[in-house]
């Protein structure tokens, strides 16, 4: 049980004992972490990239000059920082949870009963070249095209035996999680460099900031926010409810 001894524990507390148990083993234990790790993470990033378009936007609009300089500084400095460390704890915690849990059981698949000889590492590095290249070419490359190119990478990837062992599961969160890496990859060479630039201009710490920072920052986030509603329905799509590909 969860609570072993419920002696000095409040009525409210011991009542509970038979409903919450503790996790089976060490293994469980370090899935569960890096699930609320990655959506903890996930929930600082996108929240705070939803103000920015939703709030901030908006709001600096009818900012004057001399209250930009009062208000920015502090309010968008702390703010982008929480923004950029929470795009890295996002992709980071969820790399580990895809390649120990979710990838790993489809390359296990594909060698012990398809016959295969496919190495997990190799599978994880090609497939991390889909969002940096797309990070390098985002604006020329619409999301339909990425999609169908990372079913056939992966698809193509985990064949052994005749038919591809690829799961619903790594189809999804392959797609979507490729979707994040770009989204993060956008937070540290474009945002958060540019508004660094801009907050020191207006601070008075570094010289007058290219008036093209600023556009050239909002079309990022601006395709961060966007980038954001195909990764959510394909991280949504990956635990079993809806089989949108592969098996389940």
């Amino acid at each position: 049980m969860f609570i072993e001894s419920t002696v000095h524990l409040p009525v409210s507390l011991a009542m509970f004992q038979d409903i919450f148990h503790a996790p089976t083993s060490v293994e469980v234990t370090v899935r569960i972490l890096l699930r609320w790790a990655h959506f903890v993470a996930g929930i600082t990033w996108i929240g705070l990239l939803y103000f920015f378009n939703l709030v901030n936007v908006p709001f600096q609009k009818a900012l004057d000059p001399e209250t930009k300089k009062k208000v920015n500084p502090d309010l968008l400095g702390r703010t982008l920082w929480f923004f950029r460390w929470g795009a890295v704890f996002t992709v980071l915690a969820g790399l580990m949870y895809f390649a120990m849990y979710t990838l790993k059981g489809d390359v296990n698949n594909a060698n012990n009963i398809g016959g295969g000889h496919i190495n997990i590492w190799w599978v994880l590095l090609a497939w991390l070249t889909y969002p940096i290249v797309l990070f390098i070419v985002e604006f020329l490359i619409m999301v339909a095209v990425v999609t169908w190119g990372l079913l056939k990478f992966f698809e193509g990837m985990l064949a052994a035996g005749g038919e591809s062992w690829a799961s619903n599961k790594t189809y999804s969160i392959g797609i979507g999680g490729a979707y994040g890496i770009v989204m993060m990859l956008n937070v540290w060479g474009i945002i958060w460099p540019n508004n660094k630039r801009i907050l020191a201009a207006t601070a008075g710490t570094g010289p007058a900031a290219p008036p093209e920072l600023a556009r050239q920052a909002f079309i990022a986030s601006r395709t961060n926010a966007w980038l954001s509603l195909p990764l959510l329905l394909f991280m949504g799509t990956a635990h079993g409810d809806w089989v949108i590909f592969g098996k389940n």
